[in-house]
């Protein structure tokens, strides 16, 4: 006898055989891994990779330069690994990038970089126990204050899906419990509830994001609630709609006359069934949440600096475009680009496996 396959199952064959959708899982699936790992793979480790060197601005891509240890403080404590991966190692030494070096009478004498035109003249620095000398090199260049760009793009990864991640649990809680309610009991609360939902959907996105940041004010942990709060209303509307279908099925009726509570047979029975659509509409909704993320860093209240942000970098280099250095505005947009574009094919996808529009009700 020929053994069937779970409808969980089914679903997965079914979005594999989706490339493109895949591909977006794939992609979206290493981002996670970089932001996760954050400053154990970055060139830069310091905290928020925040390290300057104002002589390195707007550096092209590949440029290696050479730096001389002027100083080490042993007072720095070495940073655990999970410390280290999340917020950085504090450098324990001080450099300043260099074009020539030499060691003569127990001193190091050196040149300080301060351009490709310009040569400093020689000045002598204390010879260090150890290495007194390092290169480094910007695979992706440097922004304005002499950052390296790639350290903080992979850093920005954090922010945009952690925003994402958490705008998106926010907006599920808020969306799914009214549009339960609003399909469930129907008459005055369905009302009620489908003119606040109304209300809100006529309000343009990024305006009322703004409004709520000017309530709570600017920062990191603000921007979370700000985002959740106006991207409920695609899942209470979709929730509405599918409960409503829902709730005179047979098995809501047989909870009924078993004397279930609502709630029981609103979270036991009737909200698995509407998983699928749920999901995608919360994947739609991870995509919007970035963007409105990166629009209001470009505005100023998002991300605070030194907090490297994808929209936070454009902002600071959009003036770069029309120069030799547009690549500074155009990687930090390219990457939010990409990652919308692997949510919208992600989300594609998923429709198409649970098949939304014609999928059958499990009992």
């Amino acid at each position: 006898m020929e053994q069937r396959n779970s409808p969980s199952q089914e679903v997965w064959k079914k979005f594999k055989k989706n490339k493109l959708a895949f591909s977006g899982l794939l992609f979206l699936g290493f981002l996670l891994l970089a932001g996760v790992l954050g400053s154990l793979i970055t060139p830069d480790h310091s905290p928020m990779a925040n390290t300057m060197h104002l002589q390195l601005s707007n550096k092209k891509p590949g440029r290696s330069f050479q730096f001389l240890v002027l100083g080490r403080n042993d007072k720095i404590q070495k940073a655990g690994l999970l410390e280290r991966m999340i917020y950085g190692q504090v450098p324990d030494f001080k450099a300043i990038p260099i074009t020539s070096y030499r060691v003569a009478g127990g001193r190091v004498y050196a040149r300080e970089y301060l351009g490709d035109d310009e040569q400093s003249e020689e000045m002598a620095y204390p010879l260090l126990k150890g290495k007194n000398t390092y290169t480094q090199t910007f695979w992706l260049g440097t922004d304005l204050y002499g950052r390296d760009l790639l350290s903080r793009l992979i850093l920005g990864i954090r922010v945009s899906l952690s925003v994402g991640l958490i705008a998106v649990l926010i907006s599920l809680f808020i969306g799914i419990s009214l549009g339960a309610m609003a399909g469930y009991f129907g008459g005055k609360t369905d009302a009620a509830i489908s003119w606040f939902m109304n209300v809100i959907w006529s309000l343009p996105s990024l305006l009322l994001v703004i409004a709520i940041s000017f309530a709570l004010g600017k920062g990191f942990w603000q921007i979370f609630i700000a985002v959740g709060l106006s991207t409920w209303v695609d899942v209470a509307r979709l929730v509405r709609g599918q409960v409503m279908a829902l709730k005179e099925v047979e098995f809501v009726e047989a909870s009924r006359a078993l004397g279930f509570s609502t709630s029981r047979t609103i979270i036991r029975h009737i909200l698995p069934n509407i998983a699928g659509p749920v999901l995608v509409v919360a994947s739609a909704n991870f995509a919007s949440a970035i963007l409105l993320e990166s629009g209001l860093s470009f505005l100023g209240f998002g991300a605070q600096p030194p907090m490297p942000s994808w929209g936070g970098m454009i902002k600071e280099h959009y003036g770069y475009i029309i120069m030799d250095a547009a690549y500074l505005a155009i990687l930090p947009g390219l990457c939010i680009m990409l990652t919308v574009y692997a949510f919208n094919v992600l989300a594609i996808g998923l429709r198409d496996a649970f098949d939304v529009k014609s999928q059958n009700v499990m009992v």
